[in-house]
């Protein structure tokens, strides 16, 4: 069912995939602070953590 929606492009149109985009762009724009906060705190979670993922390895 979702495929043959997915394939069904008869309402699709080009200037609502623009309008799409750019309300797309203007979110990121909008909230990129908050969005490279919640990025930098994932990776440095993702470091700091992956010290005890490695130590419990053993080969």
């Amino acid at each position: 069912m979702f495929i043959s929606f997915w394939e069904d492009e008869s309402g699709v149109g080009i200037v609502e995939i623009i309008l799409i985009l750019v309300v797309l762009v203007a979110l990121v724009l909008i909230f990129r602070t908050k969005i490279t906060a919640i990025v930098k705190s994932a990776f440095a979670s993702i470091t700091e953590n992956s010290g005890k993922i490695t130590k419990s390895i053993s080969i």
